[in-house]
């Protein structure tokens, strides 16, 4: 099984903003489903589009399978994922061994803005950037897939 372990955090707006971010990857992705033991995610994102089939939560790993599929096939199934779908931009930042992704939500989710960093193992260090203000990886809140149903 493919695993995904990773941390989620609510940025702070003013100090994130003082990096003058570039470069970001607009994504534009729904769910066709949002069950809380599985989602299946629909994402284009720079042209290239997946089908992702992630598992439930056990802290802050679950298993994850993702697949590039074809554009136009993503684009009709984002339009049958319709109304459970969110856009971002996403920024990467590299900071103390660790790749960061920022995403700036949109929409009715404008003014969100939370970090991502991958891990290797559960219990991995990580130095916490200044611009990170809370850490909200056990709050489903958070999860993509429920910012949809909001």
């Amino acid at each position: 099984m493919a695993l995904e372990i990773e941390r989620k955090f609510l940025v702070d707006a003013k100090k994130i903003s003082a990096l003058n971010l570039s470069g970001g990857e607009k994504i534009f992705q729904g769910y066709l489903s949002t069950d809380k033991n599985k989602t299946v995610r629909v994402r284009i994102k720079n042209n290239s589009a997946f089908l992702t089939v992630k598992t439930a939560n056990i802290g802050i790993v679950r298993g994850e399978y993702e697949y590039k599929i074809p554009l136009a096939d993503a684009e009709d199934l984002l339009q049958i994922c319709e109304p459970f779908t969110l856009k971002k931009t996403r920024y990467k930042i590299n900071f103390a061994g660790h790749t960061w992704e920022v995403d700036f939500f949109s929409g009715k989710h404008d003014g969100l803005i939370l970090a991502e960093v991958e891990l290797s193992k559960p219990d991995e260090l990580v130095q916490l950037p200044d611009w990170i203000l809370e850490e909200v990886s056990d709050n489903p809140k958070y999860y993509n897939s429920n910012l949809v149903v909001e």
